[in-house]
């Protein structure tokens, strides 16, 4: 007897036609980056949210060149910057309620400073004094995240455990295009379709991934292609264009919050730096390349948007830069004070309740700072 012939065995019937269980185009991206800048949309967005984006954008880039420096200067270990991607980031940080969550990577230190973290705070993880420097709760930003994507299933949890509690948050998680290739971001998104998750993931598509381009990581149309694989819409959106990506990712947040689910976001945009300070990009690109990008420029672009409106006059562009000259100088100054660390905060922030082992290490460690200080005073 084989086991079709059993009593009760499963016998399969003819296969009913196939049909989609969603209609696939309408989670389709356009073929085109959406803009705004320099089209006749831009007449309809509102003048005050452009000057904010444009104070904010010239702060941004202050913050990056002062921060590479402050890497040349040893004040920090490592600082990948964020020049040339600075619409991302802002419009990531504004785009949000105070209620939502950002998930940041490594390289959005920007976005957390544009939601409000100290930027002496935001820059302590590079600096190498804390895995964090900021209190996560203050201003609703999770840890800067240095493994790829692996902040995005983290933000995934936390919406759908905020819509199951009732609470009306939105979690917007941001990854570059290199961590698109990890299983991370294959998970976090395959979960918030199918539990309808409040999350908005943006993807900084900057063209390489370290060295390695985007074309040696993907065969896809485009990655906002990839969401109509998992069942949410993809939108493809120019991510130098501030006012663009602004509006792209506020419609993203406003149809997650109403109950719509995810969107998988990717914002074409350039790393005009080197991947960090110890990378050497003119190994794996060209000079025309890059200046081909500057003329894209994200700060340029908006700046010329609101002069030509008359929005914008060269006294207000010259206050914004004051004002970006003074938090360089602000910066600068603190993170020239070298910090006072206590070596017991090791054990902080672990547990709630520390575990039995992580007590003894601690004592271990109490005691030898108690020997070393007697045997300093000997002296």
């Amino acid at each position: 007897m084989t086991v079709m012939e059993q009593r009760g065995a499963y016998r399969p019937s003819p296969p009913p036609a196939w049909q989609p269980r969603t209609d696939p185009a309408p989670l389709l991206p356009d073929a085109e980056p959406y803009r705004v800048l320099g089209t006749e949309t831009a007449a309809k967005a509102d003048p005050e949210l452009l000057r904010r984006l444009y104070g904010q954008l010239v702060l941004g880039r202050r913050y990056n060149t002062q921060a590479t420096a402050l890497t040349k200067q040893g004040r920090l270990a490592v600082y990948p910057s964020s020049t040339g991607q600075e619409a991302c980031e802002v419009a990531a940080a504004l785009a949000l309620e105070d209620r939502d969550w950002l998930f940041p990577s490594y390289r959005d230190t920007l976005a957390a400073v544009a939601r409000g973290v100290d930027p002496v705070q935001a820059l302590t993880l590079l600096r190498g004094d804390w895995h964090t420097g900021y209190d996560p709760y203050e201003h609703r930003v999770a840890p800067l995240s240095t493994p790829l994507a692996t902040q995005l299933p983290h933000a995934v949890g936390l919406a759908h455990a905020a819509r199951l509690k009732g609470d009306d948050v939105v979690a917007l998680a941001m990854v570059g295009d290199g961590g698109t290739s990890e299983g991370d971001f294959h998970e976090a998104l395959n979960f918030a379709a199918v539990w309808q998750a409040p999350v908005v993931f943006l993807v900084q598509n900057n063209g390489f991934a370290i060295s390695v381009p985007l074309a040696k990581q993907t065969a896809a149309p485009s990655l906002a292609h990839k969401a109509v694989g998992y069942g949410m819409p993809g939108r493809l959106v120019d991510g130098n264009d501030a006012a663009a990506v602004h509006e792209v990712l506020t419609d993203a947040v406003r149809h997650a919050r109403a109950g719509g689910g995810p969107t998988l976001i990717e914002a074409v945009t350039y790393r005009i730096d080197a991947h960090t300070n110890a990378d050497d990009a003119t190994r794996y690109r060209g000079d025309a390349e890059v200046e081909t990008w500057r003329a894209h420029d994200p700060v340029r672009l908006l700046e010329r948007e609101l002069t030509g409106r008359g929005l914008l006059d060269e006294d207000a562009v010259a206050a914004v830069r004051e004002d970006a000259e003074a938090m360089a100088a602000r910066l600068r100054e603190r993170m020239n004070q070298d910090p006072a660390l206590d070596p017991m905060d090791l054990f902080a922030h672990v547990y709630a309740e520390p575990t039995g082992q992580l007590r003894e290490q601690q004592e271990l460690l109490r005691a030898e700072l108690a020997a070393e200080a007697e045997e300093g005073a000997a002296r």
